[in-house]
């Protein structure tokens, strides 16, 4: 399959897999011609990478994740790939406190507007947002 199908068949841009290829992430086999052929193995390839991106893995992780990966089984390959792992854990509970924090600001919010009552909850509004804000800012969040 060449690149232009390849592409439209994942929904996502040629410069993108371009891009991955740039990045080493990504490697088509060439035919004589020159052309990038994108076979099964880039199928596999590609739908770890847009797996890997959705869980908010970096680039610069996922080419990590991929030399680990083609490493011979060791210890040490072991250990990093844990540690790797454990980082982005880290970051994900992270994200999920924050995200449970900003569910429960909105859903206030919400309750304290319902049945056209903002301008009677404005002042405890705004001092919620702020205080939500503090405590955002607080973390390193923005």
């Amino acid at each position: 399959m060449q690149i232009k199908d390849f592409a439209n068949k994942y929904s996502i841009q040629a410069d993108t897999i371009r891009y991955y290829e740039k990045e080493n992430i990504l490697k088509p086999k060439r035919r004589e011609n020159g052309y990038r052929e994108y076979d099964e193995e880039c199928e596999k390839q590609l739908q770890l990478i847009m797996v890997l991106k959705q869980l908010g893995f970096t680039i610069k992780e996922i080419q990590q994740l991929l030399i680990l990966r083609d490493e011979s089984i060791s210890t040490e390959c072991n250990n990093s790939t844990v540690l790797l792992l454990n980082q982005k854990i880290m970051k994900l509970e992270e994200k999920i406190q924050f995200y449970q924090q900003a569910l429960k600001v909105v859903q206030t919010v919400k309750e304290l507007v319902n049945e056209e009552k903002y301008l009677e909850n404005k002042e405890v509004i705004e001092d919620l947002l702020v205080e939500f804000f503090k405590s955002i800012y607080k973390r390193g969040i923005s």
